[in-house]
């Protein structure tokens, strides 16, 4: 894999020396003023492309950055346009975002246990893909990029539900990463004025989430499990919670972080959560109950890098994107139940 750390930094110290004055790089307007151009950075992929379809049923003309190393190009719905690229590469990001007003950056490489196993490709996709967004949005005059992090970044909390102002002691190299990307962010907020919002999701899940990974979530998981006669395989003793979030209220909250003022919002981070905990073996009796199939869990050791509980204070996002989850865990297991029945 050819590194294009290099040509990242070059990029920004040219772009940094040679700059002109930063009325020049905004576009004027907003989307809720129209149809607007945007990019989608992993567009192919699991949340990515259900926000690409959001974008295209309001009539936004839409682009799709994505390698398809863990997305699909059949997620990608007919008339979007699709570069097959390596968002680390600050050329094609730049080609990509020629032309566009937001920037939805959601590529990453984004399993904890994966970063745990190959720091270096983590960083390399998470840290460098950030940057080249960020330059690339800068020069080409984008008005906002909402950026995608993680409630990793709190490692353990002691405070639930967890605050943004919570104390950030990331456990993982994926976790580091997506710190990196949110100072990032802040950072061209601050020299630049290019508007950022990054965004903490808590464990996202839904359709298009596939079992089929060596670093595959634990919801599809489950599923696949239970639906194949298998006992579903739980790390620990299966009392560890998590704040899960249903995959259309992420994507609700990156249309609202793209048109929230900026006053109020630009160069922060918002956690993005159902707001509220549930323990593994909760999860377990909720899809027993909807399948009707007995669930008999394998237990194995703990996986390094997970953190024991999660749940979000989501007051913030309220207050000032406008954002407050819609659907129920319940509900959003049963829509999850149908799309892998209708595969």
């Amino acid at each position: 894999m050819v590194d294009h750390g290099i040509e990242v930094e070059r990029v920004v110290i040219e772009a940094t020396v040679a700059a002109p004055a930063h009325s020049r790089w905004r576009r004027p307007g907003a989307l809720a003023c129209g149809a607007v151009r945007a990019l989608v950075t992993g567009g192919a992929g699991f949340i990515g492309s259900n926000l690409v379809e959001a974008l295209v049923a309001r009539g936004d003309e839409v682009a799709v950055l994505d390698d398809l190393s863990t997305g699909f190009a059949e997620n990608v719905p007919a008339g979007v346009e699709l570069v097959e690229g390596d968002v680390a590469d600050a050329g094609v990001v730049a080609k990509a975002a020629s032309g566009c007003e937001v920037v939805f950056h959601l590529a990453a490489h984004r399993a904890v246990f994966r970063s745990v196993e190959h720091p270096l490709q983590t960083d390399r996709a998470n840290v460098a893909g950030t940057l080249a967004v960020l330059v690339a949005a800068r020069d080409a005059g984008v008005r906002r990029v909402v950026a995608s992090s993680s409630s990793s970044v709190y490692g353990g909390a002691e405070q639930l539900p967890t605050p943004e102002s919570a104390p950030l002691l990331p456990r993982s190299p994926y976790a580091v990463s997506k710190l990196a990307g949110e100072h990032y962010c802040r950072v061209f907020t601050e020299l630049f004025g290019l508007e950022t919002v990054s965004l903490r999701y808590f464990n996202v899940y839904g359709p298009r989430q596939r079992p089929d990974s060596q670093y595959a979530a634990v919801i599809p998981l489950f599923i696949d499990a239970l639906r194949s006669g298998r006992p579903p395989e739980v790390h620990g003793d299966g009392r560890q919670t998590r704040d899960f979030t249903y995959v259309a209220d992420a994507v609700a909250a990156n249309l609202r972080a793209a048109t929230a003022p900026a006053e109020r919002c630009s160069g922060k981070a918002y956690n993005v959560a159902g707001g509220a905990a549930h323990s593994l073996l909760d999860l377990l009796g909720i899809l027993e109950g909807l399948t009707g199939v007995r669930a008999a869990p394998l237990h194995t050791d703990p996986r390094a890098g997970d953190v024991r509980h999660t749940r979000a204070d989501i007051s913030a996002a309220k207050a000032e994107l406008g954002h407050a989850p819609e659907v129920s865990f319940e509900e959003g297991l049963a829509r999850t139940l149908e799309w892998f029945a209708a595969r």
